[in-house]
């Protein structure tokens, strides 16, 4: 698509409905080299194309927009990345007080990982059950979303939110203490 056209840079109604099936297909697949997973490259993408409308603002007319798609996209799967590396430096899966070999070098790195694992799983523990359930699920049972959907009775959409306010409240919790 050599020349876009300004409702769809607006990303308004029909246009933008074009552009979806268009370049869904590649920024799914785009999403899978990075993710690895067809589910999270397709929960990706959906991300990708509901945060078009406030990136269309950074947007070049003279450069091609399938370029200028794909770098949205590879930034948005780095920063996913980014922040499920850092989840996963919370959310181990070691057992209680026991250190990581590969995280921790010296015994003071080994007794500090240990204590920072237990005041992760101090705070998680009193997390409203709401958030709790569907956290853990996630990242100790290491459950996708719609998996977590189907064993709670909620929408997808919801366990996103519970789980996203779960990590925002651990953060604050965390922070405090």
């Amino acid at each position: 698509m050599s020349s876009i056209p300004l409702n769809i840079v607006a990303c308004e109604g029909d246009a933008f409905a074009a552009l979806y099936r268009e370049f869904r297909p590649r920024v799914v697949g785009l999403c899978r080299y990075f993710l690895g997973s067809r589910e999270e490259a397709e929960d990706a993408a959906s991300d990708v194309f509901l945060r078009l409308p406030k990136a269309m603002e950074s947007y070049d007319r003279r450069l091609p927009f399938a370029r200028w798609l794909s770098t949205v996209t590879g930034h948005y799967c780095l920063d996913l990345l980014r922040r499920w590396q850092t989840e996963r430096r919370y959310f181990t899966h070691a057992a209680p007080g026991r250190p990581h070999p590969s995280s921790a070098s010296s015994p003071l790195d080994q007794l500090l990982a240990v204590e920072q694992e237990n005041a992760v799983r101090g705070a998680v523990s009193r997390l409203p059950e709401i958030y709790r359930r569907p956290l853990v699920l996630r990242y100790y049972n290491e459950m996708s979303y719609e998996q977590i959907s189907e064993r709670l009775g909620l929408n997808k959409g919801t366990v996103k939110t519970r789980i996203f306010r779960a990590k925002k409240e651990l953060q604050r919790t965390l922070l405090l203490s």
